[in-house]
């Protein structure tokens, strides 16, 4: 049996890990060294998470979590049993990949899995590493006749747990081919919406005369398009309906598309000829996103200094007029777009804001080569995104009037911000609000996360591994970022990195991921029974605990 050893991972592990996005996956060189010599074993058997029957020709991986040199790996033999000998105490990493199933560490969920600890007390010989087989999901997009619709555009959104938030994201795009279908793999479980959009191939847009009818020289009923249209039928996204893919499920999904009359508005253009012509920017909301719709054709219309936009479907559209650069800011309001010759102009928008800030990092200490600040709205969805200069300024144009939270991001470290000040007013957190048509600057004051929080969970006496730890700040709801999350190890052991100071509890959840961190409610029954730690400003390195974390059901 392999013994640990140094080796360059094969092309199977790259993938694995391309698939599956772990940072458990080592990174190997090609040095030869000397083996290491040890007592201990790591052994088990790969089966499908589906059916429990045991995997051949799965290649294991199993790498020193303190050395990513001193790696090994290993293909299954009929009976799915692999085993690692000749191996030094300590943790190490063990993942697997086989053609036809997901990359997987062993008891993975999410990006976290338990680590396995070689010691004299631990049984590290009849471990289960469980595969989970890809799933796929294709269809067909069809016209109002049953005929395939070539080149449409089909977005695939998935449900989304991860940061502790339940939302619905956009998670892959594809065209359809001349047969109008489309496909998705490879998928893992989990719940799923399908969208298509696409222009019918026999519209046509007429200009109009006089700004009101088209000519009758175009028939009124190729003067069409088609809604975003999900899988089910619906046009919105809060009435489409999902697609529970099961593991090594190929679920299908037709999507049949209706055309309607399709609009003719109106929009004034601003009469400063320095800045160019904008056309105005209109978005759709879907699920927890904004996404712009395309704007098929554009015409002067009768009137002086007006323009038609043509072939828009009717719904409900989010618009965004630009200025004129001339004192006029841009603004942006919801509209019901229903009728022909509807004023875009007449929106009823607010004027856009911008928003200047400034970093000052504790300690006067440099600022990171990148470093990153990012606008959440009040559903904490990341609305705007900005990099920090070399000078330590963010800039932010066109925001929504509305309450934000300000989130900052940089590799090395992390970081959190305890206190804005302006010229007028100093708020302590990071949250700050915006009126239509403001300018505002801000000096953001940071703090550093140079803290490490370790400590084992244990089910009574005996050490409980693969249990997810949480530690939950003071004030859940305002504080999102300060949450931190690991799993734990074999031999029950965590640590919760990049820890900001502040006040804690830290509890261990059985059976949690999935769970909802952003309502604070269901936090409070944990919280009360976790373990109580406090991480000062000037606390640096590794804070164990003193006293094991309790499992506590969920």
């Amino acid at each position: 049996m392999p013994a640990l050893r140094p080796l360059r991972l094969s092309a199977v592990a790259a993938l694995a890990c391309a698939l599956f996005g772990s940072p458990s996956f080592a990174q190997q060189s090609g040095s030869d060294q000397p083996k290491p010599s040890g007592t201990f074993r790591v052994a088990g058997v790969v089966v499908s998470s589906v059916t429990g029957a045991p995997l051949p020709q799965a290649r294991v991986f199993l790498s020193s979590t303190t050395n990513r040199r001193e790696s090994a790996s290993m293909v299954t033999q009929e009976d799915g049993r692999f085993q690692f000998t000749g191996l030094p105490a300590g943790k190490y990493s063990l993942q697997g990949a086989r053609r036809g199933y997901l990359a997987a560490a062993y008891e993975q969920h999410e990006q976290y899995s338990t680590a396995i600890v070689t010691a004299a007390d631990l049984d590290t010989q009849n471990l289960t590493l469980r595969l989970v087989p890809m799933a796929a999901l294709s269809g067909t997009v069809l016209d109002e006749s049953g005929e395939p619709v070539r080149n449409a555009q089909v977005q695939l959104y998935a449900e989304s747990h991860r940061g502790g938030s339940t939302r619905v994201i956009a998670f892959s795009s594809a065209i359809t081919d001349d047969q109008g279908t489309f496909e998705f793999v490879p998928l893992a479980p989990g719940k799923y919406f399908v969208s298509a959009r696409a222009t019918p191939w026999y519209a046509v847009h007429a200009p109009s005369i006089a700004g009101d009818v088209p000519p009758s020289v175009v028939d009124a009923s190729l003067d069409v398009a088609y809604p975003t249209t999900f899988f089910g039928g619906a046009t919105e996204s809060d009435a489409a309906e999902p697609i529970n893919v099961q593991a090594g499920d190929h679920a299908q999904a037709e999507i049949r598309l209706n055309a309607v009359p399709a609009l003719r508005l109106l929009f004034h253009m601003p009469d400063n000829p320095t800045r160019g012509f904008q056309l105005p920017a209109i978005q759709q909301r879907i699920f927890d996103t904004t996404e712009g719709v395309p704007i098929s054709g554009t015409q002067t219309s009768s009137s002086p200094g007006v323009m038609e936009i043509t072939g828009l479907a009717p719904g409900h559209y989010t618009v965004r007029l630009p200025g004129n650069g001339s004192g006029e800011t841009p603004q942006e309001g919801e509209i019901e777009l229903r009728q022909s010759g509807q004023d875009l102009n007449d929106s009823a928008g607010e004027a856009l804001a911008h928003v200047k800030l400034s970093v000052k990092l504790p300690k006067d200490e440099a600022l990171p080569r990148q470093m990153n600040i990012g606008l959440q709205d009040a559903k904490n969805r990341t609305v705007s995104f900005s990099h920090v200069s070399a000078t330590g300024d963010a800039t932010f144009d066109g925001l929504a009037p509305g309450k934000y939270s300000v989130r900052v991001f940089a590799q090395a470290k992390a970081y959190s911000v305890v206190q804005m000040t302006s010229a007028n007013a100093q708020l302590s957190g990071h949250e700050f609000e915006l009126k239509p048509g403001e300018s505002q600057e801000w000096t953001v004051a940071l703090a550093a996360g140079n803290c490490t929080i370790e400590g084992f969970v244990k089910r009574g006496s005996k050490a409980a591994s693969g249990i997810m730890v949480v530690l939950i700040p003071k004030d859940p709801e305002s504080h999102q970022d300060l949450f931190r999350r690991d799993q734990s190890d074999l031999d029950g052991s965590f640590v919760l990195r990049d820890v900001i100071p502040g006040l804690y509890s830290v509890v261990a959840i059985e059976d949690a991921w999935g769970f909802d961190w952003s309502k604070p409610a269901l936090l409070a029954r944990y919280a009360a029974h976790g373990q109580a730690v406090t991480i000062g400003e000037l606390m640096q390195g590794a804070v164990t605990l003193a006293d094991p974390v309790q499992v506590q059901p969920r």
